[in-house]
């Protein structure tokens, strides 16, 4: 069963330790690169795009529209995808005006404001990650807006600097700007893994 995971130049933010989680529970993991590669790992049963800066590569991502359409089709499919922050702007309908995959009814852009400390999080929906009520710490750093900042059925509920909801969960889709260390709540890997299974 394999997960593909999100890297080169546009997505190098991520910890080791997911990898690492992954695999112990049981997955295949595959790395891709979304500026080169055409098509998703052959057999991917769930995705993985962590952080980076996509809006550095935007007009290479939104160029590559075949693994966009590719990346589309597994998240609607309902397999698991989890992303986090530059993975969150890359499944948006738009980025600074250029197309990304579209998965989400939402439209990324950049801002003057860098949006930056660290984060207590709760669940607020059931998801390819984590059960409601699910108590995670992580943080936030970007330079960009996502508008809406939370669909019908958000990702997160956070405290800091104010309480807010935030992020999605649609499908098997989790997506959101908080970054996460799965070391921290090992039973995410897990679920991600057996959703993989399921889906």
């Amino acid at each position: 069963m394999r997960v593909a995971v999100a890297g080169g130049s546009a997505f190098t933010f991520s910890y080791a330790e997911h990898a690492e989680l992954l695999s112990a529970a049981g997955a295949e993991v595959v790395t891709f690169d979304p500026l080169r590669d055409e098509e998703l790992p052959e057999g991917t049963a769930g995705l993985v795009i962590g952080g980076g800066f996509p809006e550095v590569y935007a007009s290479e991502l939104s160029a590559n529209e075949s693994l966009r359409k590719a990346v589309a089709g597994l998240a609607l499919s309902g397999a698991p995808v989890a992303a986090e922050c530059a993975g969150l702007l890359y499944l948006c309908r738009e980025l600074d005006g250029l197309p990304m995959c579209g998965v989400l009814d939402a439209s990324a852009r950049m801002s003057e404001r860098l949006t930056l400390g660290y984060r207590a999080a709760v669940a607020v929906s059931d998801s390819v990650l984590a059960g409601a009520g699910t108590r995670m710490r992580g943080h936030e750093f970007h330079r960009t807006v996502v508008e809406p900042g939370a669909g019908a059925a958000p990702a997160w509920g956070t405290r800091a600097p104010e309480r807010r909801v935030e992020g999605f969960v649609e499908r098997g889709v989790h997506a959101s700007y908080l970054h996460t260390h799965w070391a921290s709540e090992p039973g995410v890997a897990r679920r991600f893994v057996e959703r993989c299974r399921t889906s």
